[in-house]
């Protein structure tokens, strides 16, 4: 199981916002490793689940209706691929034996349900089978060397990471990473983020209509309820239905629910001794999602599912981040406006869509749209790994609670019923949300975005019950590995304008500082540092540098030491771009209870590009601030 290091933990400025995982990431990776390994590692034995962040850089999936918000763009596509099988690398370098141990609790207070009317549509007899209207549970496996060292771990909550809000520009894992960040900073005592040999992933799992916002939402204009049907304000519509929760603004919720998140894997982790033992065991099937039938008798078959389309709903929003139009949640009927501007410029779905998609209605068909490209995948993975005793279903998709909930079950329905079953959310490729059939008829934001149709999640039961029963009576190498997806080369595009050449103010230097740091400063406080910049997209694949570093005078050694980069969560460096094609980068260190007393630097690398003759010329360059001093904080009563 290879899972990439989190996200970048810091804030870093961008505008590009995206989530999941694509196609073109899985097939680059899957091309690489041949080339390394031959077929060691391939499509049934690899999976890319990605940690959901809303405030991660675009620009890696092929499909028209995502390149028209992110773009399809190299410069993003080859830092992402590159990082996942460095990460593979550096696993299969250090493999040695080892042993698992599993271990799985209740986490409460860190997740609210987001659509509580969709999921009371479900039977009242399968609700009351259950506690809450989320899951809390908590699952961790912790990875050890023969003589008990810890290695890794990974665990997965069902909880969106959507702490950081819509207004949010700057590049975050959110909470899962701030998780992840804390325990590899407790586990690699001294390491840079992502240096020291403890991983600790923190997995997506059934959290299509979970939150983290748990206070709930509210009319932001008004301080009212928002409308409970429709999650809408009557001055304002959705936009101003919002949520919030537990902190006071963004960063403290990021940092209270990252917090919460990795106290309880830790706990978990530390209180581990149920061994997991066996055998491997992995799965894989590519499924045209369009065309998925069910045997009704003997002679005749029924086709379940729809070429893809989004619901009026879809435009709405969630309470974690509204739509700017007049959509709202729950809409069952067409707006005639919307409708029109739709059928004027992309076309109408067809009468045998409608019907199939009913009682959604379908403000884009994309699966009957196709220039230049088709707007949504069609043949998507279904996948699942077996380690002893735990499977892992890799699933393509956001799926509700309750959705959720159905597929361990199927999968442990007579075949893996002694499994721990766990989902593996945002899987190789991403196909938006999977909900229950009952949630899908209140069409939601969440039942609008489930593009395959009403029974979208009984396809998906069928196709993993099928991979449970090829493991279980060891017959996968009969599984028919299905119909190959396309993966395209022509006709990709970015709406994204390159970025152009910068300039600087005159007589000044690229690097040289605008606004100089305090002379002293104190634990706890904010210290803050202006530096003339080039744009950051010039500085292309940095994986293994760094924008900022915070660095302290060793009397000892007479050498700068760096104590934290732009991954750290105590660094934010805020890139602003003015005007005549001059920008600044402004960087932030909160200073940690912890940090030593002593001589600090702030440091800014990047790249500025000019033109020279008729090429652009790309250079490097870097900035430090003045040397300040920390000194400890006192109190006194």
């Amino acid at each position: 199981w290879h899972t990439p290091q989190s996200s970048p933990k810091s804030f870093t400025q961008t505008h590009n916002r995206k989530k999941g995982s694509s196609l073109c990431s899985e097939k680059c990776v899957l091309q690489a490793l041949q080339v390394k390994y031959g077929d060691l590692y391939q499509q049934d034995n690899v999976v890319l689940s990605g940690t959901h962040t809303h405030c991660g850089p675009g620009g890696y999936f092929q499909y028209t209706l995502f390149m028209i918000t992110s773009g399809y763009m190299k410069a993003a596509i080859e830092p992402l691929v590159n990082g996942i099988v460095k990460s593979i690398d550096i696993a299969h370098n250090n493999m040695k034996p080892g042993r698992i141990y599993r271990n799985r609790g209740e986490l409460d207070d860190s997740s609210l349900n987001r659509s509580p009317h969709s999921y009371l549509n479900n039977p009242e007899e399968e609700r009351r089978r259950y506690k809450w209207n989320t899951d809390k549970q908590v699952l961790v496996l912790k990875f050890t060397d023969q003589d008990g060292d810890g290695i890794g771990m990974i665990s997965w909550f069902a909880v969106h990471a959507v702490s950081m809000n819509y207004t949010n520009r700057m590049v975050s894992s959110d909470n899962m990473g701030y998780a992840s960040y804390l325990l590899e900073q407790d586990k690699n005592p001294g390491g840079l983020p992502g240096q020291g040999s403890f991983v600790a992933g923190f997995s997506s799992s059934n959290l299509g209509d979970v939150t983290p916002n748990t206070r709930g939402p509210y009319c932001v204009n008004t301080g009212l309820p928002c409308d409970y049907l429709n999650s809408s304000c009557p001055i304002g519509g959705t936009k101003m239905c919002q949520a919030f929760g537990p902190g006071e603004d963004m960063f403290e919720s990021t940092r209270i629910i990252g917090h919460n998140v990795y106290l309880k894997a830790k706990e978990l982790y530390a209180n581990a001794v149920e061994e997991v033992t066996g055998f491997i065991h992995h799965a894989h099937q590519w499924v045209n999602m369009t065309d998925v039938t069910v045997q009704i008798n003997e002679t005749h078959t029924v086709r379940i599912t729809c070429k893809p389309a989004l619901g009026h709903s879809f435009a709405a929003g969630t309470i974690d981040g509204g739509g700017d139009l007049n959509f709202t949640q729950g809409a069952v009927e067409g707006d005639p406006f919307w409708d029109g501007i739709r059928d004027a410029l992309l076309g109408q779905p067809s009468n045998q869509t409608k019907e199939c998609h009913h009682p959604k209605p379908i403000l884009l068909s994309t699966g009957e749209m196709n220039w230049p490209l088709p707007w949504h995948p069609q043949i998507v993975d279904v996948q699942m790994i077996t380690i002893g005793s735990v499977a892992v279903v890799a699933v393509p998709g956001e799926m509700t609670t309750m959705s959720g909930r159905r597929l361990r079950e199927a999968v442990k329905e007579g075949t893996l019923k002694d499994m721990e079953v766990v989902i593996a959310g945002l899987s190789n490729v991403y196909t938006h949300y999977i909900t229950t059939y009952e949630e899908y008829q209140v069409q939601r934001y969440e039942g609008a975005s489930t593009i395959y149709g009403p029974h979208t999640l009984s396809a998906y039961l069928q196709k993993y019950r099928g991979l449970a029963r090829a493991i279980a009576q060891d017959r996968v190498s009969e599984l028919p590995a299905g119909p190959q997806p396309p993966f395209f080369t022509e006709n990709l595009f970015n709406f994204v304008p390159l970025a152009l050449f910068d300039r600087k103010p005159e007589n000044m230097s690229f690097g040289d500082v605008l606004e100089e740091v305090y002379p002293v400063y104190r634990q706890g406080d904010v210290v803050t540092v202006t530096f003339v910049a080039g744009n950051p997209r010039n500085s292309g694949d940095i994986r293994d540098k760094t924008f900022v570093t915070v660095e302290i005078f060793d009397n000892r050694t007479e050498t700068w030491e760096v104590v934290h980069n732009d991954a750290s969560w105590e660094t934010r460096f805020h890139w602003l771009k003015g005007s005549n094609w001059q920008s600044n980068a402004t960087v932030e260190w909160q200073i940690p209870p912890t940090a030593l007393a002593g001589s600090y630097r702030i440091k800014h690398f990047g790249h500025y590009k000019e033109l020279k003759g008729l090429q652009p010329v790309i250079t490097p360059y870097e900035g430090s601030s003045d040397v300040f001093t920390v000194t400890a904080s006192f109190y006194y009563e």
